[in-house]
């Protein structure tokens, strides 16, 4: 990493996705309850998801003042540097609601509209995932150790492709999601649903799955890992043509993201 800047930045969103993660992982209540709801009743946001994001801005706006914010739990900034931080600090809530393990805090850095620095902290796993723009992806921690390059999982055949995916919190969605997903299984080795889009992006960054796709994403779900997914040579983007994003994220192995694409739209995984 030659430029500067980008050094910076990835070690301010370092710093800031271990913190959170620490305090996520070590300050839970054994009472945890549901501080409010987004889309559903299902949809829950808990006080730690807050304070998460309470901190990560807090740490960062110190560090860079004149920068801007996108979060999930409502921070919302401009700024007038030409960098952005979009930032999901607890991507798994029910998850981490749950006691189970697969959750995660996901910090970007975009610079003039670009996405340049991605951050995933998994804290249960002791992993962290990390990329800068042209300069690969690596993870360290849990099976890492000291650090590894990722390397996306060499294309099987489709019908030996493990593919992870997720469900939207409004039940009609969901609805749509599951007949998808049925039509979708017998062309596949199998089908796995995580809970944390982030997670599932690093997976596919890391050969821990062959594809993962979803909709309904916002962008702090998808901005870190959708980065670190492309870095680690997978291809990402949601409907032909078109970017990652709200009406469909797709990431998989070069290989396995046409064909998988491909039964989507016909299958129309976008829309009820």
């Amino acid at each position: 990493m030659t430029d500067p800047n980008l050094s910076e930045l990835l070690d301010l969103a370092l710093e800031a996705a271990g913190r959170a993660g620490a305090l996520l992982r070590d300050g839970r209540p054994a009472d945890l309850g549901v501080a409010a709801t987004k889309s559903s009743p299902i949809d829950v946001v808990t006080e730690m998801d807050l304070a998460a994001e309470k901190l990560i801005t807090g740490f960062l706006s110190e560090r860079r003042p004149q920068d801007g914010f996108l979060g999930e739990e409502g921070a919302s900034a401009e700024g007038s540097s030409g960098v952005r931080w979009v930032i999901d600090p607890l991507d798994g809530t029910v998850n981490y609601l749950y006691g189970l393990p697969t959750w995660a805090v996901s910090i970007a850095a975009e610079r003039d509209g670009v996405r340049v620095v991605g951050v995933v902290e998994a804290p249960m796993r002791r992993e962290t995932y990390r990329a800068v723009l042209g300069g690969g992806a690596y993870a360290t921690g849990g099976v890492y150790g000291e650090g590894t390059a990722l390397r996306c999982r060499p294309a099987p055949p489709l019908d030996q492709a493990l593919v992870s995916t997720g469900f939207n919190y409004v039940s009609d969605v969901r609805t749509h999601q599951a007949d998808v997903a049925q039509k979708l299984i017998p062309r596949l080795r199998d089908i796995r649903r995580g809970g944390s889009a982030a997670v599932d992006l690093c997976d596919v960054a890391s050969g821990r799955l062959d594809g993962y796709y979803e909709r309904g994403l916002h962008p702090w779900d998808l901005a870190a890992g959708d980065l670190i997914a492309r870095e680690a040579g997978a291809y990402t983007g949601g409907r032909p043509g078109q970017p990652a994003d709200g009406d469909l994220t797709i990431a998989a192995a070069p290989g396995v993201f046409e064909p998988l694409q491909a039964l989507l739209e016909e299958f129309g995984a976008w829309h009820d």
